[in-house]
């Protein structure tokens, strides 16, 4: 029977990229979309076109009492959509980021940015724990920010610092069920995230490549073929571990 993933902002970037490589290696894929439907409805033509069956399901991740209703309609789709009961892959994806000087960060902004970045992973996965198979794969997002600093991301940083530390918690007391839980720590990506920055911006661009071993910044298909690596069966006896894909930058 095929393997299915749940990915969580899986209608851009670098949730997109996940659904696509894992589709090439013959996962099924529900994504969620906040409010792109058409961006959605993309992904899954492309994925059926590589011949998997897809399904998108709107979602705002920060909306927690709309959590019961949606896992119940998450359980539907799995049956109807798909035949199976039990998702094989959970990837926490969904997010924006916030550049803003630390003096300058209100209460508010920094509420949103652990509700979206730290919450919602902890309070979705805890909902998701029944229906995740024994011996199945979380992924939860974080950023090579957590490693290294550029100024104006400390409330970003510091909230995907703790999906870090949530992640070793997860490995641990998951462990007897032979879940694997890990974080995938992305580095520069040329993608619309923070308003297109790394993509758009030629003098960050280049600013970017110069402090990376590879030479470039990089591309959400890097991020994606990370992802899908991780989502799969060779990566069983990997858990609780922090992986960057950032390109070598400030090594």
């Amino acid at each position: 029977m095929s393997r299915l993933a749940f990915i969580t902002g899986g209608s851009r970037g670098l949730g997109r990229s996940g659904a696509l490589a894992l589709a090439a290696q013959g996962v099924d894929v529900i994504i969620t979309y906040m409010g792109n439907y058409e961006a959605a409805q993309d992904v899954l033509e492309q994925v059926r076109s590589a011949g998997r069956k897809a399904y998108a399901l709107q979602l705002d991740i920060t909306d927690f009492e709309r959590y019961p209703a949606f896992i119940e309609a998450l359980i539907q789709t799995m049956q109807t959509e798909f035949g199976k009961t039990q998702l094989d892959y959970l990837l926490n994806n969904a997010g924006f980021g916030m550049n803003k000087p630390f003096a300058e960060i209100t209460a508010d902004e920094l509420d949103t940015m652990y509700q979206v970045h730290l919450k919602a992973p902890f309070v979705l996965t805890q909902a998701l724990l029944p229906y995740i198979s024994d011996n199945g794969h979380i992924l939860n997002v974080s950023s090579g920010l957590t490693r290294f600093s550029f100024p104006g991301y400390s409330a970003y940083a510091a909230m995907k610092g703790g999906v870090e530390v949530l992640t070793h918690y997860l490995a641990k007391e998951l462990g007897e069920r032979g879940i694997s839980v890990n974080t995938l720590a992305p580095g520069a990506i040329a993608t619309d995230f923070n308003g297109g920055a790394v993509r758009d911006k030629p003098e960050l661009n280049q600013l970017i490549a110069s402090v990376t071993a590879k030479g470039r910044p990089g591309e959400a298909e890097d991020i994606g073929n990370a992802i899908a690596m991780l989502l799969s069966e060779n990566s069983r006896w990997i858990t609780g571990q922090r992986i960057e894909a950032s390109g070598g930058m400030f090594l």
